[in-house]
């Protein structure tokens, strides 16, 4: 690989000022706790020539193994009218977290356009796919558990998806699911995928959505949406009552979101947002309270940067994950603990 560009801090200051909420306002930022993050080189270690192709979705187990979703090489066309034809190689690439050699690999002939991962409390793996149109439950070693939807078949109503984006689990075993491209709303289900309710309507107002591309949940239970299109993220209590709204130039377009055990938010920024700066892809550190702290990487393929960054996840170790859709790889970032505040 090149020699990574020099990562960009930037110290955003009273950005959300778009915060709606019970959440408190968000100040300056005072660039007191972050250490910032450094990007490791030569990890994964993939055999030569080998392209995971885009990267949709990654996890982390408690473990600290790297679960990662990828397409191979399958692109998403520009009709989006999309193939429900099942990629032929492996779509589940399990690496080791501190070394990134393969553990093992697992989905062939299983998925036709991969989405999100999620991996849970009991290390089982949540999968998405926006063109079969399906939600499922893995073992760790790719057994499946669950399956809910109708393969290849859209719908609105308690037992179909139309494209969901993926999936959170809290920790009684009860899940939601963000649906997604083509429905606006987050489903919520019993820990054995019997539909509980749902919330959301077009638009942007709180509680409407405008491409909910994921859904995470805190310690405490909180909801917490990407509403990709709406460029901004919204949190909620277990019951879908709207909390707060994060908007602003630090947040972008909001694709995935990790929370750490500390409470911090990685955000993954897009970065393709109307009127946006060009190549503005990065990734977000923001605060309990949705005030932006820091951000890192920049647009661009050298380590360190990122295309369009999609996905996020945070081990726990500490140690971050980005995957680059467009980019096709995965690259693991450290808190850099010799950066000067």
């Amino acid at each position: 690989m090149k020699k990574m560009a020099a990562v960009i801090a930037t110290v955003c200051a009273g950005l959300l000022a778009g915060v709606v909420s019970a959440a408190p306002s968000p100040g300056t930022s005072t660039r007191t706790a972050p250490d910032g993050y450094r990007v490791v080189h030569g990890w994964p270690q993939l055999p030569p020539g080998r392209d995971l192709g885009a990267v949709s979705g990654v996890g982390v187990d408690a473990h600290g193994d790297v679960f990662v979703f990828h397409r191979d090489d399958r692109v998403w066309p520009a009709s989006s009218v999309l193939s429900t034809k099942l990629i032929a190689l492996p779509t589940v690439t399990v690496f080791d977290g501190r070394t990134g050699k393969i553990l093992s690999e697992w989905g062939a002939n299983t998925f036709a356009m991969p989405h999100g991962l999620t991996v849970d409390a009991r290390g089982h793996v949540w999968l998405t796919d926006v063109a079969l149109q399906q939600v499922y439950e893995y073992s760790r070693d790719g057994r499946l558990l669950m399956t809910l939807g109708t393969r290849g078949v859209a719908g609105d109503d308690s037992t179909h998806f139309n494209r969901p984006t993926g999936v959170a689990v809290a920790r009684d075993g009860s899940f939601y699911v963000s649906d997604g491209y083509r429905n606006t709303r987050i489903m919520k289900f019993s820990p054995k995928g019997k539909f509980l309710f749902q919330w959301g309507t077009p638009g942007d107002n709180p509680g409407q959505f405008n491409l909910p591309h994921c859904v995470k949940l805190d310690q405490q239970g909180r909801v917490y949406v990407c509403d990709r299109s709406n460029a901004r993220i919204q949190v909620f209590d277990a019951q879908g009552r709207f909390l707060a709204q994060w908007k602003g130039a630090g947040i972008g377009r909001p694709y995935d979101l990790a929370i750490a055990s500390d409470g911090r938010v990685l955000v993954a920024d897009g970065g393709d947002q109307p009127n946006a700066p060009p190549d503005r892809s990065g990734v977000a550190w923001v605060g309990p309270d949705g005030e932006v702290k820091d951000r890192f990487g920049r647009w661009g393929n050298y380590d360190g940067q990122f295309e369009m960054a999609h996905d996020i996840a945070v081990g726990p170790d500490g140690a971050v994950y980005v995957g680059d859709i467009t980019g096709n790889r995965i690259q693991k970032f450290i808190p850099d603990q010799r950066r000067e505040e």
